[in-house]
């Protein structure tokens, strides 16, 4: 499979801080790779690196198996990308906008923006100035700016941040359609975990500037296990009934009280009175599905920043 994007210990250091640590990135030709951490976890700061926006304090990245460097800044012609909010010239319309972009870019004629405008839904919006449109047709906007040049490449930083669950579901719609129609490789950052797993094929989790996990979705999915989920009076006694009288033994107690049966899904009856025949008080009892969300913060050691 064609590498599309590769770090080697990207780091960047703002006097003590640092704030991207020997991040080691693998994008493939065809992932739509979700960059999952929390704000300020350095999502940002390694997209403005990979962007050549700023200079990485050490490490190298490599764009289409091609080390970026000062000499070779043309290989950015096969990326389009969303850094932090796409700013517009309010008075000005649509299709002005993307012009005065597209002569930046040197892209030639003007059939660009008509195709961009269409692919993200807002060419009946072309002549509308940008001050009049919503925070969603902003992102979409953003988009269509970031695809005049035919990138095979798109980087977004956080394309859903602010908009309603609707401006959310079109900005996944258009992403999906744009990986799987037009074959380009996507990474995009979110906080957000329900976003990244409706979207990524893989995902890279960052903590605190370092990357703790790269994985594939399909892998992902294997992990998230349904289960069986008891709120008990004494987990102690339970797990012991659990293994006595069930031969239960995958399970897990995340915190007191708590127990998490990952296997005999179809048999809470029977859990249940083996448990209160034992004198054990059964609270609660309910099949359950372990999410991204639970993956994330077993990751990261419940470790969230408030």
């Amino acid at each position: 499979m064609e590498c599309i994007l590769k770090t080697y210990n990207l780091t960047k250091q703002y006097k003590d801080h640092r704030v991207v640590d020997n991040a080691n990135i693998t994008i493939e030709k065809g992932d739509i790779y979700g960059f999952l951490g929390e704000n300020g976890a350095g999502k940002t700061t390694t997209m403005r690196m990979i962007m050549g926006l700023i200079k990485p304090t050490d490490g190298s990245i490599e764009l289409f198996g091609e080390k970026v460097s000062e000499d070779t800044k043309q290989v950015f012609a096969r990326v389009g990308s969303i850094i932090e909010f796409p700013g517009f010239y309010e008075n000005l319309t649509a299709v002005e906008n993307l012009d005065i972009h597209r002569k930046l870019m040197g892209v030639p004629g003007k059939n660009c923006i008509e195709e961009s405008l269409k692919t993200v839904g807002l060419f009946d919006y072309r002549n509308r100035k940008t001050k009049d449109f919503s925070l969603g047709m902003k992102q979409r906007l953003g988009i269509a700016r970031a695809l005049l040049h035919n990138p095979e490449f798109l980087v977004l930083d956080e394309p859903t941040n602010g908009l309603d669950p609707m401006g959310i579901k079109e900005i996944r719609e258009l992403i999906l359609d744009l990986s799987q129609k037009r074959q380009i490789t996507v990474l995009i950052s979110s906080h957000i975990l329900s976003e990244i797993q409706q979207l990524a094929t893989k995902v890279g989790i960052i903590h605190k500037g370092k990357l703790l996990e790269e994985i594939d979705y399909q892998t992902l999915k294997k992990k998230n296990r349904h289960y069986i989920q008891l709120k008990v009076n004494n987990d102690r006694e339970a797990v012991f009934m659990l293994e006595e009288k069930l031969n239960i033994t995958d399970y897990i107690i995340p915190e007191p009280g708590i127990i998490k049966i990952y296997e005999k899904l179809t048999g809470t009856l029977n859990i249940n009175r083996i448990l209160i025949q034992n004198n054990v008080d059964v609270k609660e009892i309910s099949l359950a599905r372990d999410s991204l969300e639970d993956y994330f913060i077993g990751l990261i050691g419940g470790d969230i920043n408030e």
